[in-house]
């Protein structure tokens, strides 16, 4: 669990992902054709394809995290923030946060933890300042903080960290591209950025692979906890083959072709069908002049939290359904 602990444990806040950069770097340049960036911090991954129908896939799994931005400094030396992505007050209250300098904040809520109701701009955090001027000797504003988790070992082979959205998903494009050395379909694995402010990375990527199937690997929910129960996902259920939520309907050829290759591999798979949230598939789907769009999902508990939790079989059953779909002739 090296990679992944590295993976999760890189500080990536959306627009502040230098770190995660270097990680992700390291781990595919010694299996790729070419490797660029771009302008907005995309890294592009490029692995030639040898199929005589050949078709130029991209792969897209966001590298950013959710975090934390400083807006201001109080006279006590308690910080005003707000979110980057889509913070849940409910689940940050109470918890640390780390600065890209290594300061440690704990996060607050004005009006009282008997009165967490959602409101993000209520939320202060303490980093244990004295003063304004303490503070500022370690934070300004402008900066941004992550979640702290660490990726911890659970029952029946299931983790928990910060970053599993949607790290988990870098991951498991990484190991993919590691399985796959000869694949048919020319392979770009995009680990995008700023996907928690709109899908901006695969937006652009999109614009310059240009491809002719768009497959985002991403969390998606796991509905089989005693608050969550508007889904069909589950941990242990195996890979999760998307089918529509709030960005996209996919493509039925691309749906289809995905769960060919469960059956004909043996793979363990679900179907994943959200009402709400949305991928990088939505922004590949609508770029250029339309392309062909699908997803590759994990299921995952308390996403947007510093303990998603994933089971690593269902990790494994993406990891050769994306290797899988590397190396299919498919017709569309």
């Amino acid at each position: 669990m090296e990679m992944l602990n590295k993976l999760t444990q890189a500080f990536g806040v959306s627009g502040r992902e230098a770190e995660i950069d270097r990680v992700i770097m390291d781990c595919v340049r010694e299996y790729a054709d070419e490797v660029t960036t771009d302008g907005i911090d995309n890294i592009i991954v490029y692995k030639k394809g040898s199929g005589k129908n050949k078709k130029k896939i991209m792969i897209s799994a966001h590298k950013d995290e959710i975090g934390f931005m400083v807006m201001s400094i109080d006279k006590d030396g308690y910080l005003k923030v707000r979110n980057v992505g889509g913070i849940n007050v409910a689940v940050s209250v109470s918890n640390k946060i780390m600065f890209r300098n290594g300061t440690i904040g704990i996060v607050g809520y004005a009006p009282g933890l008997g009165e967490v109701k959602g409101d993000v701009l209520d939320m202060y955090v303490d980093i244990g300042a004295t003063s304004k001027e303490d503070a500022e000797k370690k934070v300004m504003p402008g900066d941004v903080a992550c979640y702290m988790g660490e990726l911890t070992k659970l029952q029946n082979g299931r983790l928990a960290s910060k970053a599993m959205d949607d790290r988990i998903g870098c991951y498991i494009a990484i190991q993919a591209l590691m399985k796959t050395e000869d694949p048919y379909n020319d392979m770009y694995y995009v680990f995008s950025s700023q996907e928690e402010l709109g899908l901006k990375g695969a937006t652009v990527a999109s614009r310059s692979v240009r491809p002719d199937i768009g497959i985002a690997v991403d969390i998606t929910g796991s509905f089989d906890t005693p608050d969550s129960k508007n889904g069909n996902m589950k941990l242990g259920g195996g890979a999760a083959i998307k089918v529509m939520d709030r960005s996209v309907i996919c493509d039925e050829t691309v749906v289809g072709a995905m769960v060919d290759i469960c059956k004909e591999k043996g793979i363990k798979y679900q179907m994943d069908i959200l009402a709400s949230g949305g991928t990088d598939a939505g922004a590949m789907n609508t770029s250029n002049f339309g392309v062909r769009a699908g997803g590759v999902s994990i299921p995952t508990r308390n996403g947007h939290s510093p303990v998603g939790m994933v089971d690593m079989a269902d990790v494994g059953a993406c990891i050769e359904l994306l290797a899988g779909f590397a190396q299919a002739g498919i017709n569309v």
